[in-house]
């Protein structure tokens, strides 16, 4: 199995954390001419590949750098919420503690287009996404833009050094196409 992109193999290799054989049909043929009796083909191939990326990319990766990945791509709602508290105590701010949570929480949960963000599942509350709720003080507006946008430089620059990480690995396990499609 090769990926496209670094990105790719590390959200494939998130979900395949939440995927179960719980429901949904399956509409693949399960016998092939061409496949050797006993031999796992197919999703099933490529599911095995994405846990093994997953496996081996949460062994090499720092702490820092897998709870970064979590909190950006993870679908899993658990891992994800620890993730977003190891990056909360991770950041150095001037900003309120609370403040500091909230940026964090509302980068690792975009506000998403539609209807109240109903798009998804993972939408948090409109008021999250207001400012002036993210502290008890009345702060000025530009200061509270200011920490905001130092904070997700901040958390850019972890998602960035992760994937980093991340590309070497995958390369030196030679899981990322190189030739051009």
């Amino acid at each position: 199995m090769s990926y496209v992109s670094v990105i790719s193999a590390v959200v494939r290799a998130l979900a395949a954390e939440t995927i179960n054989s719980a429901g949904g049909c399956d509409f693949d043929q399960k016998v092939q001419a061409d496949r050797v009796p006993g031999e796992i083909s197919g999703k099933e191939a490529a599911f095995l590949d994405d846990c093994w990326v997953h496996r081996r990319l949460h062994k090499r990766l720092s702490a820092d750098h897998w709870s970064a990945l979590c909190a950006k791509y993870s679908t899993h709602a658990d891992r994800k919420r620890m993730a977003i508290m190891d990056m909360v105590r991770g950041i150095k701010s001037p900003a309120p503690s609370r403040f500091i949570e909230c940026a964090i929480v509302t980068w690792a949960y975009p506000k998403l287009q539609g209807v109240d963000g109903k798009r998804s599942l993972n939408v948090l509350p409109a008021g999250w996404y207001v400012m002036d709720n993210w502290c008890d003080d009345p702060v000025p507006v530009k200061t509270q833009e200011r920490w905001r946008r130092d904070i997700r430089k901040s958390l850019e620059q972890k998602v960035d050094d992760a994937l980093a990480t991340a590309q070497e690995v995958l390369d030196a396990e030679g899981l990322i196409r190189t030739e051009a499609a």
